[in-house]
């Protein structure tokens, strides 16, 4: 029988409302955490590491993943001071690799790290999820951020749609959008301004998508062989959503995109996190193959379901019940892992984690990170795991 695939639970350090002890009950036995206090572009020190490190082994896990070791705005804008964050990169891998982590995801999306319009979107059984509305996103865009090109990217007729649906909008739900959509960095409470996002988005009024690409391709090559000497993995994470929004290019967001970044410095340290969910936002991404082809590179799995829109919306759907087929999703998985175990590859038990789920049951009575409620993700993590069960029971028959 093929080794099971790690299962992971996120968890965003003492400040985070779940406990260690709480996903202790999940089944969990790694986890994937960051040290969100220490400011991007700063030296993530051996004593700050080593303090995570103790809390969660002594709670009983390994800290199986990094999420993430953020990447300076200089390093995506290629500035000349670039150079001086990348050393502290490296030298942050350093530190990571001598506590024994050695797998780190990353992401290189512009400003925000993640962009929805709706935190408490209620399906019919009154579960809350989140939710992107693209319409909602027409109209901050236009009429809230004013940016002006926006007005030659969306149609007339999905400006006047987008004005009604402002219109339509309350002074207070007017400021919940815009806090929204500004949030998105991962384990604060931070929301830009208005005038704070116009200043990042004049920053990269030089930088398309082909020079952020350039940008990505340069720190790979800068920080990959000392990667591979240490023996981290580092994994991109798809952007999400997968397609450019606000003015802000993107560079992960297909299977070609993710094929350019391996082959960009091809190393065993250069790979990919496979999201379901991001990529799964674009009926273009056939999730399936992309692992048959690329799943060599594949260190980490984000395994999370969206219910796709005819008008470009989606939201968080039951893990195994949206638009991705989550069952071809994991039998993909499986074959790659019986590949890695023919090959003699020891990385046969990929860290996953279920990601992002529904507040459901006593998840309401806390105020936890967007899409990080406990026991939704304990049900999406019982589901994957009964799945993963499943599939690997019936080729033993």
């Amino acid at each position: 029988m093929i080794p099971d695939l790690e299962q992971t639970f996120r968890w965003f350090g003492p400040s985070d409302p779940v406990t260690l002890q709480a996903i202790k009950q999940t089944g969990a036995t790694g986890i994937v955490s960051a040290l969100h206090h220490i400011p991007s572009g700063e030296v993530w020190s051996k004593e700050e590491i080593d303090i995570r490190k103790n809390v969660i082994e002594n709670a009983g896990f390994n800290w199986a993943v990094v999420e993430s070791v953020n990447i300076h705005e200089s390093i995506k804008l290629g500035k000349p001071d670039r150079d001086k964050y990348i050393e502290n990169y490296i030298e942050t891998l350093k530190n990571l690799s001598e506590a024994g982590i050695n797998t780190i995801c990353y992401n290189f999306m512009p400003v925000l790290d993640w962009t929805r319009t709706h935190l408490d979107y209620r399906l019919p059984s009154d579960a809350s999820a989140l939710r992107y509305e693209a319409i909602a996103v027409a109209a901050f865009d236009l009429y809230i951020l004013e940016r002006e090109a926006a007005f030659n990217e969306f149609t007339k007729q999905q400006q006047a749609e987008a004005k009604s649906y402002l219109d339509s909008l309350t002074k207070t739900e007017i400021e919940l959008l815009t806090n929204t959509v500004l949030a998105g960095l991962p384990g604060t409470d931070e929301v830009f301004t208005i005038p704070e996002f116009k200043e990042y988005l004049n920053k990269y009024k030089n930088t398309d998508s082909e020079a952020l690409k350039e940008n990505l391709f340069y720190f790979l090559r800068a920080i990959i062989p000392s990667a591979e000497k240490l023996g981290v993995k580092m994994c991109i994470h798809p952007d999400d959503p997968p397609f450019p929004i606000l003015g802000l290019p993107r560079v992960a967001s297909t299977e070609q995109d993710l094929a350019a970044i391996v082959n960009a410095c091809p190393s065993v340290a250069n790979g990919i996190t496979l999201c379901t969910g991001s990529l799964g936002a674009r009926a273009d991404n056939n999730i399936p193959g992309i692992i048959s082809r690329l799943g060599e590179h594949i260190h980490f799995l984000h395994l999370r379901n969206v219910q796709r829109e005819a008008s470009g919306s989606f939201f968080e759907a039951e893990h195994l019940d949206g638009s991705t087929d989550i069952f071809a999703v994991m039998k993909a998985i499986i074959e790659e892992q019986l590949k890695r175990e023919k090959l003699g590859r020891g990385n046969v038990a990929i860290p996953m984690r279920p990601d992002h789920g529904h507040k459901i049951l006593d998840d309401f009575n806390y105020n936890t990170y967007p899409g990080y409620s406990v026991i939704g993700r304990l049900k999406g993590l019982a589901e994957l795991r009964g799945l993963e069960m499943g599939i690997k029971r019936s080729l033993d028959e």
